[in-house]
């Protein structure tokens, strides 16, 4: 479907999901308003000011060669930790780390620098598609969605390789659309595992028209746009597209928030806050990145352009206390709260 088209017939025209392919696992039924860190479940409450897109560090060697062997992990523990203890003192109390499987995910190093720093940090089941699907493991182009789903449910379900840590939510990566067929499967596999565990959807969308595609996917999959997080969102040069998509319930996310970007994405802020949808709008700023295979990880930007100059940039634009709150607490509480998210069927 045209993304025109599909923005002009909105959600309601993909019928009820029981006509879909898609068809979700039984399973125990998530507690409400719970989110799993890399140190164990928390009430969505205690997340407190968070930042819900960044990363610590990233590998893209490609999926068949990413191996922790290939960095010193002490040496990314000391280099990577000072910077979420400066984070800790401008007030964040929780980052979701967005590095998913095969691109450098490593929870054994998570919860050292959770246990180190105080942050609370919260890790990703899913696989990345983007980048002309450099992180995408060889058996996801052969088994079906339901069978991808599987292996992030039994995540969720048992913990990430051993460790006992538990993914807080889904983390997709697709690229510009129309998505291809390995992308549609990863979002297929991921409306499944929603379906399954309650696991909130961050995708990873490389343009509008992708978004669209996403959430056609999605509702024909039964699953709410309320599950949706659509990530990179300031990328989409379409303000109306954004707010459509919010209006329908996604989670309409601007996570490039840098030096060379205040400007851009405080427009974006004002445009969603004047529209009325402020409630559906996540900030962050896709920051950090220690680079394996560089000299101590190159370059690692640091997590505090949104606190040092960002948020005064909104307050001098008119925004207050109460839409700073619902900016960084309350809207990551409720995006993020483990909690199947179905389609209703009048929808």
């Amino acid at each position: 479907m045209k993304r025109r088209a599909f923005l002009a017939a909105g959600v309601a025209a993909a019928g009820p999901a029981a006509a879909g392919p898609l068809r979700a696992l039984a399973a125990p039924a998530p507690i409400a308003d719970t989110i799993h860190t890399v140190r164990g479940p928390i009430d969505v409450r205690q997340m407190g000011t968070t930042l819900v897109h960044e990363h610590v560090l990233v590998d893209f060697a490609g999926a068949e060669k990413a191996d922790r062997a290939r960095y010193d992990a002490e040496v990314a523990f000391r280099t990577i930790l000072p910077h979420l203890q400066d984070l800790v003192t401008r007030g964040c109390r929780t980052l979701l780390e967005c590095t998913p499987a095969y691109l450098g995910r490593d929870p054994r190093l998570l919860r050292r620098l959770s246990e180190a720093s105080g942050l609370q940090i919260v890790t990703n089941t899913g696989y990345y598609g983007a980048a002309n699907d450099v992180a995408v493991p060889k058996h996801a182009y052969v088994e079906t969605a339901r069978q991808l789903a599987a292996r992030w449910t039994e995540e969720f379900r048992r913990g990430i390789e051993g460790t006992g840590v538990r993914p807080g939510f889904v983390k997709i990566g697709v690229d510009a659309g129309p998505l291809s067929a390995i992308d549609r499967k990863l979002v297929e596999a991921g409306a499944l595992c929603h379906l399954d565990t309650g696991l909130t959807l961050a995708i990873h969308t490389g343009d509008g028209t992708a978004a669209m595609e996403i959430l056609e996917v999605l509702q024909k999959g039964g699953v709410s746009p309320e599950a949706y997080v659509w990530v990179h969102s300031q990328n989409d040069k379409e303000q109306a597209g954004r707010s459509w998509a919010a209006q329908q319930g996604s989670w309409v996310e601007l996570d490039g928030v840098g030096s060379g970007s205040i400007g851009a994405h405080v427009e974006a802020v004002l445009d969603l806050w004047r529209r009325g949808r402020l409630d559906r709008v996540l900030v962050s700023q896709d920051a950090g990145w220690y680079h394996v295979g560089e000299a101590k990880g190159g370059t690692y930007r640091a997590h505090t352009d949104l606190f040092d100059t960002f948020l005064p940039a909104l307050r001098a634009r008119g925004l207050g206390d109460a839409e700073i709150q619902t900016l960084l607490v309350d809207n990551p509480a409720r995006a993020f709260a483990v909690r199947r998210r179905p389609r209703a069927p009048s929808s």
